[in-house]
């Protein structure tokens, strides 16, 4: 079985380690015995961390701004196809093959509206 972690450390315990850090750089006379449990080490690793930080925060503002950039993009593409159904329409007329073409129903393809029978009796319920 991997002893190896994964996944992300939930942000309180990262901010807790970040202030145990910060303690550790004030005491003098630290000297372990694990090379990777260091000041040096340890300092490596927070700029690594600050430096990973940085750049998910500038990735997610990329993301931000290109996912605006596409949604305005649809918008516009969206209101462009319905302009161009409204000028098929008017230009073809109502039926025409150039408007089913463009996935609308043709006028003489659509169901003319029936009314229904009122209903003799009182309603149940």
């Amino acid at each position: 079985m991997s002893t190896t972690a994964t996944g992300r450390v939930a942000s309180q315990v990262i901010d807790d380690d970040i202030q145990a850090f910060q303690a550790l750089a004030t005491m003098t006379g630290y000297d372990p015995r694990d090379a990777n449990a260091s000041i040096e080490a340890v300092t490596a690793t927070f700029n690594e961390l600050q430096a990973g930080e940085a750049a998910l925060v500038h990735a997610q503002i990329a993301l931000d701004t290109a996912r605006d950039k596409l949604a305005a993009t649809e918008q516009r593409f969206h209101k462009q196809i319905l302009d161009v159904k409204t000028q098929v329409r008017a230009q073809y007329g109502e039926d025409s093959n150039e408007l089913a073409a463009l996935g609308l129903k043709k006028k003489s393809e659509k169901k003319s509206p029936t009314r229904r029978p009122r209903s003799s009796g009182p309603a149940a319920g």
